[in-house]
């Protein structure tokens, strides 16, 4: 198993997947490379059946895909900071919901998700044709690729079927002239879901792969996302699944699909050792010197002040950029904005015992405590110097939005303006998720990508209990991954009875849960808060249309027998 391993981390140090995407599946990628002349060894097999592995982790991030799913939410910004990260205004349309076929990554988007599902489609066809006894593989390890192909492939599916709803079917591509139509809503879902159910029995558990079966698709993976397909149907479908959500989330608890088990810290699923962590289903491996996707510009790195990377000690990458922070949950006097959304960093203080208040520091031999950036930030090396923006002023982190620069926070501010518009580089608390320890630690930058962990089957089942009107049951499954947040006794774990548990307080320890892990948006559209909501900088939309993105006006230029998206124009 540490072979497959191996290969995963080094295929994915690959650039070769950020070339154009695979919108138009009127090209044929793959006309050159068959079965008969490629897969030739036990070794060309495996190559190709990790190929699509490579592009799956670079698209958590690329593209626009975590911030389509973050920005437009009420938790995290892209504000235009003194003229940095204008960028045409994307990001604040992003955030007002008034984004347009005009937008990028309405096009990014939709390339990289159908340039995963043409990839994995490719290797499962080789896979489906190989002869087994000519290249030196086993029937069950050609029924294990074939599994994790479509796991892999629904996995992609999932996302575009979330983001745009009318996507196609792709289930052929070798020698394909003509791209297959939009399928509808029902069939896509039915589509889904069989695959997943179909590839379970073939998938191996997690313990089968040991230690280094990160990057693998198992058994508990593809169950858990049987899990967010069923938990959102009444969003995709019209058809609430709970009780089907419900079933397999227990299932997933009791063992059925391998044994998985909470840290009982809560950095654990996130530290540099997470690759083996029992509560890991599916995740990326990631190493300083091959592969780090998360920790790039398009998603964490980019996640602090310009000079944050002196306060981490952290030099390998040069500057920080001051790219997302969390939306502010105070107004520049200070005062606590009315709203009952938005908000996270108070919603985090509404519980002050939370062992992830504390602002983050690095503790030596890769430890550190606190999981957000604020107030002043000391450099690692040198405690008398101080992070500065680029624009000179030393750095004062608020959970505020204004013009603050070198306004001690002691002073009020004149300019009572805050919106996404007039921020500088002091305007809104920054999130470490993921550990960056300082150069020369052995394990800096070497924490895998949780893509699913085991505590959100926990808040799926306990979601599911809540909506049946269970709420003894839902505080138990929410408390048994809350606990490892707060001190041994602690107050700030909700009540046996479920009395404290409201729909709000449910999507609010969402928010805390999953902070920045890319999900928020699907969480408010589930809740019927994305579109009526209100909160900082934001109103109420017009209309639901914006619940899912419009296919992007370079899609549609390939793609002219397309439908576009309710409510939006086709040019």
């Amino acid at each position: 198993m540490k072979y497959f391993r191996k290969k995963l981390i080094i295929l994915s140090s690959s650039l070769f997947f950020l070339g154009a995407g695979c919108t138009d599946l009127d090209e044929t990628l793959y006309d050159r490379i068959t079965s008969e002349n490629f897969l030739q060894t036990r070794e060309d097999v495996i190559r190709d059946f990790l190929r699509p592995f490579e592009h799956a982790y670079w698209s958590i991030q690329g593209s626009g895909l975590f911030y389509a799913q973050e920005l437009s939410g009420d938790q995290l910004m892209t504000p235009n900071r003194e003229g940095d990260w204008f960028d045409g205004g994307k990001y604040q349309r992003a955030h007002y919901h008034t984004w347009t076929i005009q937008d990028d990554y309405t096009s990014h988007m939709w390339n990289a998700l159908f340039q995963g599902v043409s990839l994995a489609t490719n290797s499962l066809e080789d896979m489906q044709n190989v002869d087994i006894e000519k290249v030196g593989i086993t029937q069950a390890e050609k029924d294990d690729f074939i599994a994790e192909l479509k796991t892999l492939r629904a996995w992609f599916n999932l996302r575009a079927f979330d983001l745009y709803r009318n996507i196609p079917i792709v289930t052929k591509v070798k020698g394909e002239t003509s791209t297959p139509p939009q399928s509808s809503p029902q069939e896509i879902f039915d589509f889904i879901e069989q695959e997943l159910i179909s590839a379970i029995p073939a998938l191996p558990t997690s313990q089968d792969l040991g230690t280094t079966g990160i990057g693998r698709w198992t058994k508990g993976g593809a169950a858990a996302l049987l899990v967010r397909l069923y938990l959102n149907a009444e969003v995709y479908i019209g058809q609430p699944k709970y009780a089907e959500c419900a079933t397999v989330a227990q299932d997933i608890i009791d063992g059925k699909y391998g044994a998985y088990q909470l840290e009982d810290l809560w950095y654990k699923p996130f530290d540099y050792d997470n690759a083996t962590s029992s509560e890991m289903m599916y995740g990326f491996p990631s190493t300083l010197a091959r592969t780090h996707w998360h920790y790039s510009g398009d998603m964490y790195w980019w996640m602090g002040p310009h000079q944050a990377h002196n306060f981490f000690g952290f030099k390998d990458f040069g500057n920080m950029n001051t790219r997302y922070a969390l939306q502010p949950g105070r107004d520049v006097d200070g005062v606590e904005y009315p709203w009952s959304l938005g908000k996270p960093f108070i919603k985090f203080q509404r519980y002050p015992d939370d062992f992830r208040l504390k602002k983050y520091k690095n503790l030596g031999n890769s430890k550190r405590e606190g999981m957000f950036l604020y107030g002043y930030l000391p450099y690692h090396d040198d405690p008398t110097k101080f992070v500065k923006s680029n624009r000179g002023y030393t750095i004062y982190v608020r959970d505020q939005v204004g013009m603050f620069r070198d306004t001690p926070p002691e002073e009020s501010l004149a300019d009572k303006e805050s919106n996404m518009n007039h921020a500088d580089d002091n305007s809104g608390i920054w999130v470490t998720k993921y550990p960056i320890y300082p150069t020369g630690d052995p394990n800096a930058i070497a924490s895998a990508y949780a893509e699913i962990r085991l505590a959100e089957v926990y808040y799926s089942l306990a979601e599911c209990k809540f909506r049946a009107g269970d709420k003894v049951g839902a505080a138990t499954l929410l408390n048994a991954v809350r606990k490892r947040n707060y001190p041994e006794g602690s107050t700030s774990l909700y009540l046996t009875s479920g009395v404290q548990l409201t729909e709000q307080e449910l999507i609010d320890e969402w928010g805390r849960e999953f902070l920045v892990e890319g999900r928020r948006r699907i969480d408010l559209i589930r809740w019927g808060k994305f579109n009526t909501g209100v909160w900082w900088d934001k109103q109420a939309d017009a209309d639901d249309h914006t619940k899912i993105y419009p296919i992007g006006q370079e899609v549609l230029g390939l793609l002219p027998h397309y439908e576009q998206n309710p409510g939006y124009p086709r040019n």
